[in-house]
């Protein structure tokens, strides 16, 4: 016989399927999340969990951004003349001071 399948919610796993979960996902599971539809065509997103008896669904809970075009501009920090263009590349001496240029205050 082969394993059991299970659709379980992430608040109902037990402490063990829990650590097994952070073990198979130690960067979190963001990138493997899947959408499931159910016969009554509603859906809902989760990641598998696989023991040596049970191979489970979890339930997971997903924030979804429903207007990705509406920036806010609170969201960035400094003027746009800060922007790099694609042909600029990040250098991080620019801003850097020479500590032989900067005088004693003493």
């Amino acid at each position: 016989m082969g394993k059991v399948n299970k659709v379980v919610s992430l608040q109902n796993l037990s402490p063990e399927l829990v650590e097994l979960l952070h073990k198979k996902y130690p960067d979190g599971y963001q990138n493997h999340v899947i959408k499931v539809t159910t016969p009554k065509n509603d859906f809902f997103y989760g990641v598998t969990l696989d023991t040596p008896d049970v191979s489970y669904l979890v339930k997971v809970p997903v924030k979804i951004d429903t207007n990705p075009e509406e920036i806010d501009e609170k969201d960035f920090v400094g003027e746009p003349d800060d922007v790099l263009t694609p042909d600029e590349t990040f250098d991080e001496t620019d801003d850097a001071e020479d500590p032989d240029s900067i005088a004693d205050e003493d």
